[in-house]
């Protein structure tokens, strides 16, 4: 009951923040501080700083981060991770491709999902629940794998194992299923 209490929340909370809501809003809302719903619900940024990551992964950062400011958002939410993973190639674009999946095609049904907010540039994003939980399971399953840094590969099994988002969308409408990318994921691992 706790875990699904937890995802009515966070999904509260990524509704208003994707909606204008301020964090004062939200907080008085949740029966909080502004302070203590922005750190519950705020980017991921020190424990998945640039040391944790590929080089592959940290570029594909740059490139979810450039998707969140070129479109004026001030989340990272799903379609951000899937918009920079998509960008280049990478392991995950090679994941896609042994899945059946043309990464650019992905690349351009998550940009037309891309909406233009109206928020100006910030030094940090809010990540939303979503986000946040896919890279969770990306360093869950880079763990498994006994590498030392997360990759796009297990980000991208990060965002599909969440199954919510823009992203699980995207994945469905391509007509990729989970269980399929897992075994092909496994398949990279030692």
């Amino acid at each position: 009951m706790q875990a699904l209490a937890d995802d009515l929340v966070e999904d509260y909370v990524e509704h208003c923040r994707m909606h204008g809501s301020s964090w004062t809003d939200i907080g008085a809302a949740l029966g909080v501080t502004r302070q203590a719903v922005q750190q519950r619900f705020h980017a991921p940024h020190k424990r998945y700083g640039p040391e944790t990551m590929s080089e592959d992964l940290r570029g594909a950062m740059v490139q979810v981060k450039r998707a969140a400011v070129l479109h004026r958002n001030n989340y990272i939410g799903t379609e951000h991770l899937w918009w920079g993973l998509t960008a280049e190639p990478n392991s995950a674009t090679e994941l896609l491709e042994r899945g059946g999946v043309d990464p650019a095609a992905i690349h351009r049904k998550v940009e037309d999902r891309l909406a233009l907010g109206a928020s100006q540039a910030a030094e940090r994003i809010a990540w939303t629940p979503y986000s946040r939980k896919a890279i969770a399971l990306a360093e869950v399953r880079s763990a498994e794998s006994g590498a030392a840094r997360i990759d796009c590969g297990d980000l991208l099994v990060g965002l599909a194992r969440v199954g919510r988002g823009v992203a699980a969308t995207v994945l469905t409408e391509a007509g990729f299923e989970v269980p399929v990318l897992d075994r092909t994921a496994d398949r990279d691992q030692p």
